[in-house]
């Protein structure tokens, strides 16, 4: 068996979706291996149980929750390096169907995954929305470029993962030392460390917007955070 490590980060109003995010991963979710969830959270009522471990993290502000994930993930390097895969998941995502061990990245892969954007899959890369200033860390010319990954969703080998955490980081740090904030937060930066990279590209099955009409598979929704009060709302904006 492998270990699988889940990272899941649910601040403030967030931790609304973690139950049903974790219910469905354990229906749906590599089964036949050993999982488990690594909870970024200032909700005191999310208890550690006896696959879930709950990391203390403060509410950082808007865009800050999203944008320093990779240095939550780091924060816990050590024990991350227990696992032999790690996956990211954004809060708001729920298996609907079972997703095994094709997810997994391998060396063709730069032992690393992630998911191509439900909203770009079929767009020219001239459209594509990553950081077009120069003076970021994370510009990407109009001319490069393959696919748009959503951030929503990555993963890989857990050395090979977190040795991309600890660039990003750095690189975003760099970036907010120049009063930049990268357009798409992580997700510029995610783009930025895999044009390069030869990732496993999962498909928008596994990032299936929750109301829209896409010709894939659901494995894996996206809740309509407009359900939940919205993206000002649970924002905290």
């Amino acid at each position: 068996m492998i270990n699988v490590g889940i990272l899941y980060i649910c601040t403030g109003k967030y931790s609304v979706f973690f139950e049903q995010f974790y219910e469905s991963a354990e229906k749906y979710f590599i089964k036949n291996q050993n999982k488990t969830y690594y909870v970024f959270t200032d909700d005191v009522n999310i208890k550690e149980r006896h696959n879930v471990k709950v990391i203390n993290q403060p509410v950082l502000g808007w865009p800050y929750d999203t944008m320093k994930r990779f240095h939550m993930f780091n924060s816990i390097k050590d024990t991350l390096l227990n696992e032999n895969y790690l996956f990211f998941f954004n809060a708001n995502m729920k298996f609907v169907d079972y997703v095994n061990e094709e997810i997994l990245p391998n060396e063709e892969n730069d032992n690393l995954m992630a998911v191509n954007h439900p909203g770009f899959y079929n767009s020219p890369k001239g459209n594509f929305t990553y950081e077009r200033r120069p003076q970021s860390r994370f510009y990407i010319p109009y001319n490069e470029g393959t696919i748009y990954y959503q951030g929503c969703l990555n993963g890989g080998k857990s050395d090979v993962f977190l040795d991309m955490t600890e660039k990003l980081a750095g690189m975003i740090d760099e970036d907010l030392s120049n009063d930049i904030i990268p357009v798409w937060w992580d997700e510029s930066a995610l783009n930025w460390y895999y044009k390069d990279k030869n990732p496993l590209a999962v498909s928008p099955s596994y990032a299936y917007p929750e109301g829209w009409n896409l010709p894939f598979e659901k494995k894996i929704i996206q809740l309509d955070k407009n359900k939940f009060g919205g993206y000002n709302f649970l924002r905290n904006l």
